[in-house]
């Protein structure tokens, strides 16, 4: 299992930016696929965006689409999410996922579907 640890989270205003680090260690990382999900207070955790492990292959939530951007570097173990115009409901809890795979274009946007998690990062964002 690998081991997950975000970072880059803040208070920002909207229409700003952040960019979310999430590094990896402990087995493999370019043989998972990754993704971004958020938690909001009293909402359930939903999908933000996914990268496949060769990077070829991504997705996104149809509300972050355009503002956000997910990407990696196998070579630092880390996958990052570059966020813009950032809104006001974007504030939530920030967390990576990861799971193991053998395909290299696989993408999933299934939250049972992640078997390791990060403890989350703090995004909140000011009118």
């Amino acid at each position: 299992q690998v081991l997950l640890g975000e970072s880059g989270g803040g208070l920002v205003q909207a229409g700003g930016s952040l960019r979310l680090s999430c590094a990896a260690s402990g087995r493999t990382f370019s043989n998972y696929a990754m993704g971004w999900f958020r938690q909001a207070p009293g909402k359930e955790r939903e999908f933000v965006a996914a990268i496949s492990w060769s990077g070829g292959s991504t997705h996104y939530a149809d509300s972050v689409k355009g503002r956000f951007t997910i990407s990696r570097d196998n070579a630092q173990n880390t996958v990052y999410l570059q966020m813009n115009s950032l809104k006001p409901e974007d504030t939530a809890v920030y967390y990576c996922a990861a799971e193991a795979t053998y395909s290299s274009d696989y993408v999933t946007l299934v939250h049972a579907s992640y078997g390791s998690w990060g403890q989350g990062t703090q995004v909140t964002v000011s009118s």
